[in-house]
């Protein structure tokens, strides 16, 4: 079978490279077509058409200012989709790109699968009767998308969520401590998100912070697509450690976290590190996106948990004094830290088992058989 694959972003380059591997598991003849990033790129064997890395652009003001950069990209994708003749589209969340290309392939009369939902529950509920038209099979990862769907009428599969997966799946560093000379003070990780728009306006935030904090190694998580010497431009005049490709060690490691919101924290409350949850965006973005969102929170913790596990400080709420009192409280109230312990047991009784990647491949290659 000929998959084309598509992700736009660090975390479903992530999903998308543990997909590829499960597909290729059920579908022995699998090969693929990807839009993605270096992982998608690995799993497959095959170089991305466009990478990730040239694709996520966050909010409404940052989207029209590349627009000339999207719709190239829509149409690179589209032209060789029509080249490469795929048996069907795999589409991996990016919901303003990809559900532009399932539009595209369902008029081509390609079978259309699209895994991890697009949030449509959070603002304009109606696009779900676009999904039920140009969409064949709905994969979600999130427990309440299944009851949101129904109510629109339409079934989706909740496959669990990925992330299990990947966090089941890594393997701890018995020597990253000594490999990235961290001995001696405890661990604050600083997550400034997989976008070079988050990382210029919170990577300074976050270097802010760790003045205040000169008994803890801070300790920067780097995305793959990013360099070492972009991160430390924006460091406020600090050197701090930059490593990349090992997230999940630094949060395994981290006496509390600064994250950015996204998916990176609910990667840092599945492996138990406590966190203040930050974002900082475009003014004109962000009052937009509070006139048409019709959600409590930001954070997929919160979110998933229904209640405000997790602080979220947004906007002017996310400054150095507000980030620095949040993350005293995680790290010396032993009270707030057990607090935040037991909201994310809560979160890992609604999150369900690992094997979301096998799950849906097995799908797909079953949904595929009979299409």
């Amino acid at each position: 079978m000929r998959y084309y694959v598509i992700a736009g972003e660090t975390s479903g380059d992530l999903h998308g490279a543990n997909l590829i591997t499960a597909l290729k598991k059920t579908d022995s003849a699998a090969v693929f077509r990807i839009v993605g990033g270096d992982r998608m790129q690995h799993a497959s064997g095959e170089t991305a058409i466009i990478h990730t890395s040239k694709m996520a652009f966050m909010g409404f003001v940052e989207v029209l200012a590349n627009i000339r950069t999207i719709i190239k990209n829509l149409s690179t994708v589209k032209k060789d989709i029509v080249t490469y003749k795929p048996d069907t589209l795999i589409l991996i969340d990016f919901p303003g790109f990809n559900l532009k290309i399932a539009e595209f392939g369902k008029k081509m009369g390609l079978p259309v699968c699209y895994y991890i939902s697009p949030k449509v529950w959070a603002w304009n509920q109606r696009r779900v009767l676009k999904i039920k038209r140009i969409v064949d099979k709905l994969f979600c990862i999130l427990p309440f998308e299944v009851d949101f769907y129904r109510k629109w009428g339409m079934e989706v599969d909740y496959v669990g969520n990925p992330l299990l997966d990947a966090i089941a799946n890594h393997t701890a560093d018995p020597h990253f401590i000594e490999r990235h000379q961290l001995e001696g003070k405890p661990i604050i990780a600083m997550l400034p998100g997989s976008r070079a728009m988050e990382i210029q306006r919170l990577l300074p935030i976050m270097a802010g912070v760790s003045r205040l904090f000169p008994g803890h190694h801070c300790v920067v998580a780097g995305a793959p697509n990013f360099t070492k010497a972009f991160y430390e431009q924006h460091m406020d005049g600090l050197v701090l450690p930059v490593i990349f490709d090992a997230t999940y060690d630094i949060l395994r490691h981290a006496e509390a976290a600064v994250v950015t919101s996204g998916t990176a924290t609910l990667e840092a409350a599945l492996l138990r590190t406590p966190q203040v949850v930050v974002y900082k965006a475009n003014p004109l973005s962000i009052a937009i996106a509070r006139m048409v969102i019709k959600i409590r929170f930001i954070s997929l913790v919160n979110l998933i948990t229904d209640m405000l596990a997790v602080r979220e400080l947004i906007q002017k709420d996310c400054n150095v004094d507000s980030i620095a009192d949040e993350l005293d409280l995680l790290i010396n109230n032993s009270d707030y830290r057990e607090n935040i312990f037991e909201n994310y047991g809560l979160l890992m009784e609604k999150m369900g088992k690992p094997g979301a990647s096998e799950r849906t491949a097995e799908l797909i290659t079953a949904f595929m058989a009979q299409a």
